[in-house]
């Protein structure tokens, strides 16, 4: 789990090699730096099995030996996000990089606010949860949820009936 933006703290690629080597229960690893120099020297230290923690970055990640996605917009649109990982996994990378084109702006619209906010709001407009959120996270703001909602509508992932009957915040 090297999510620096979760826990204050970027784990090494050399202690990532070291846990892998010295814990046979680490036997992958979340990725979610940012960097792909990050992952690139992960892999070549050792052969854990990377997962991207970034939507964005799961195709990239892919190209240099990346196993998957612990995915964010999976939570919404399953589908998706595994046609592209499969594509991908299978090596026929030109599809997917067309179907990591069409998802590009969704993804980073998912966190226009902090993760699950902006993920609940979209699945509650689907009738799969309420938008409710625990403290320390808060509602999204108004514009967010506008901007959240023409994307998905744009991308068909919430019909423009389910968009109209929006949560209401606050």
């Amino acid at each position: 789990y090297n999510i620096p933006s979760r826990t204050g703290i970027q784990m090494s690629p050399e202690t990532i090699a070291r846990a892998y080597k010295d814990f046979p229960e680490v036997c992958a690893v979340k990725e979610a730096t940012g960097s792909l120099d990050s992952a690139s020297e992960i892999a070549s230290l050792c052969d854990i099995a990377i997962f991207s923690g970034d939507d964005s970055l799961t195709l990239p990640l892919m190209s240099i030996g990346g196993k998957g996605v612990v995915s964010v917009l999976s939570n919404l649109a399953p589908e998706r996000v595994t046609e592209m990982v499969k594509v991908a996994a299978e090596g026929d990378f030109a599809a997917a990089a067309k179907l990591h084109k069409g998802l590009f702006k969704v993804f980073k619209t998912m966190f226009i606010e902090t993760n699950p906010v902006p993920c609940k709001y979209a699945m509650a407009m689907n009738g799969m949860c309420t938008p409710a959120v625990r403290l320390p996270l808060v509602q999204m703001t108004d514009a967010n949820a506008q901007t959240l909602t023409d994307v998905l509508v744009e991308k068909e992932l919430v019909s423009a009936e389910n968009a109209s009957k929006r949560p209401k915040l606050g």
